[in-house]
């Protein structure tokens, strides 16, 4: 007896980025205007934000408007302490008054946040638990913002082990996995205080993760963003707008791969449906 042919699902990984995060608005915006909807998501620091509304249903334009009022005085809080400087529970507010006090695993979109157990060293994968909580824990930059205590363990930026978190999605039942990755044609500059030294050897040493880690992708959409400052937010139309530029450039590659059938399915619990 013939059977028609099992459809890829598509997994979409969202990168870290600071405030250039808000060009995954323009992906996003591309795919939906294409027909295109990710069966799962991952995301990691401002991808795991991203992610995270997009995947309980918030829609594009209020994405928007809320990437609007991301400044980094409005998501960060002086907090001194032993640990960090700065708290950014204001992060986490933002994503609870967009969806409400929710659980990852009550996602419309099957969800995955990454973090990094700066206890032990391990790369977390959250796949349930407070939301709010996860993607703080992802966005806390080391030294900057405070840990976040996540089902007993002290978690910060999931950029640390993998800033383009591909990992998750196959597991989730992907056949396609779609990389977006923010910090492909990043430029370092001459550093002029020690915040420049401190963030030039984070982002060195993540690009050479990344380089290493986004392979295992199907394709890679590279939005152009190196003459964008990292915590600059008065262009966020022209970063969403190169967002959108990348995606469509990659779409048709997409919807090639989309179509090739699945060898099989993967049936998991909590998967890409």
């Amino acid at each position: 007896m013939n059977t028609a042919p099992v459809k890829q699902k598509l997994g979409l990984a969202l990168s870290g980025g600071a405030t250039r995060g808000l060009a995954h608005v323009g992906v996003l915006q591309a795919l939906e205007e294409n027909g295109i909807r990710p069966d799962c998501l991952s995301g990691t620091s401002i991808g795991a934000f991203a992610a995270a509304l997009y995947a309980f249903g918030v829609p594009i334009q209020e994405m928007h408007r809320i990437g609007q009022g991301m400044t980094p005085l409005r998501v960060s809080k002086l907090k001194l302490s032993r640990f960090a400087l700065f708290s950014n529970e204001e992060l986490g507010r933002l994503i609870e008054s967009a969806i409400g006090k929710a659980r990852i695993e009550d996602a419309l979109i099957p969800l995955a946040i990454i973090a990094t157990n700066i206890g032990t060293g391990d790369k977390v994968v959250l796949r349930e638990g407070d939301v709010a909580q996860a993607v703080m824990a992802s966005s806390a930059l080391a030294g900057i913002y405070l840990p976040v205590r996540f089902g007993g363990k002290m978690l910060m930026d999931g950029g640390i082990l993998e800033d383009v978190p591909v990992s998750p999605l196959r597991p989730m039942g992907a056949g396609v996995v779609v990389a977006v990755n923010l910090s492909a044609e990043r430029k370092y500059r001459m550093p002029e205080d020690i915040i420049d030294v401190l963030f030039n050897a984070f982002d060195i040493v993540i690009d050479e993760n990344t380089k290493r880690q986004v392979k295992d992708a199907d394709l890679i959409i590279e939005p152009r963003l190196s003459d964008f400052k990292r915590m600059e937010v008065k262009q966020i139309d022209e970063l969403i707008a190169e967002g959108r530029r990348a995606a469509l450039e990659a779409i048709p590659q997409i919807r090639e791969a989309l179509e090739r059938p699945a060898d099989h399915a993967v049936s998991r619990r909590g998967g890409c449906p």
